[in-house]
């Protein structure tokens, strides 16, 4: 990510890099070069929101880089009223996921971005499970003037996959019934799918939802749709039904349960309390495919 919005900056005199602390040292080089268009605020997130807000309504494309709750959720309003309100464009660049920063606490947690984000319309949400994933959906979606937001994750899929923005990638088709990852999962549904004859949709693109491949996956299978994601349970859950458009279905999810995580512990400690590890996740699918 960081050698992507780099080289960016420093191609686009018509850019800006905004910084809330967090990334001051690892894009110091370009504090230092373009200290009229990359600048360190500080611990200010609703300010820098509605400062690059200002920006993008002057013909810049601005980017602020922060962590996932000082962003989603410190700065709600102003992406809200700011950005989405005034439809103009930028882009929300987040490191943290939903609970990266284990050891730090609740209050360097967010499993719940992705749904908070969603309520408002117009906001483009964007969950890279890779490095070059990131650098594919970046291209595609970074001038396209709405505000949109990068979910980053410090513990990324192993695997690559071709993506495109607004696009779901069919990872493998079978005949039982229809997976759908998104992020960081990817690695483990396709380890726990692998011995199952389902097919497996990976979604970079969280918002807007691709309801199209979705639909036409599952036109001549069951209606049987389990969900893994790494955000608060219910996330993408609406998404999916509307898609269905009335038909007969089963949903299961495993993701993140919707309370306030008071545990600490390592990322794989979070994940095993979450029902997020590779063997929780292989058993729930047998069972909810096969009711083994």
């Amino acid at each position: 990510m960081q050698k992507c919005i780099r080289n960016f900056i420093s191609s686009n005199s018509h850019s800006a890099l905004l910084l809330v602390d967090i990334g001051a040292w690892p894009f110091h080089d370009l504090l230092e070069k373009y200290p009229k268009r990359a600048k360190n605020i500080g611990i200010f997130e609703p300010g820098t929101i509605s400062l690059a807000a200002g920006l993008s309504l002057s013909g810049i494309i601005p980017i602020v880089y922060g962590i996932s709750p000082f962003i989603a959720q410190r700065s709600l309003e102003q992406i809200k009223l700011d950005f989405a309100y005034q439809k103009t464009g930028g882009n929300f660049l987040v490191t943290g996921a939903s609970y990266d920063f284990s050891a730090l606490g609740y209050s360097h947690y967010c499993p719940e971005d992705v749904i908070t984000l969603s309520t408002i319309p117009g906001v483009e949400i964007v969950t890279p499970g890779t490095p070059s994933q990131f650098e594919t959906l970046w291209k595609d979606c970074h001038a396209n003037s709405n505000p949109t937001y990068f979910r980053m994750t410090d513990h990324c899929n192993t695997k690559e996959c071709s993506v495109e923005f607004g696009k779901a990638a069919v990872l493998k088709r079978g005949t039982m019934g229809c997976v759908i990852c998104a992020a960081e999962t990817m690695d483990k549904v396709m380890a726990a799918a692998k011995e199952l004859d389902v097919t497996v949709l990976y979604y970079t693109t969280i918002v807007p939802f691709d309801s199209e491949t979705l639909q036409n996956e599952i036109a001549d299978i069951p209606k049987r749709i389990y969900l893994c994601t790494p955000f608060y349970k219910g996330s993408i859950t609406a998404n999916v039904v509307n898609a269905l458009k009335g038909a007969e279905y089963g949903i299961e999810e495993s993701g993140v349960p919707l309370e306030i995580l008071r545990n600490y512990g390592t990322k794989d400690e979070k994940d095993c309390y979450c029902g997020l590890s590779l063997e929780q996740i292989s058993r729930s699918m047998k069972s909810f495919f096969y009711g083994k």
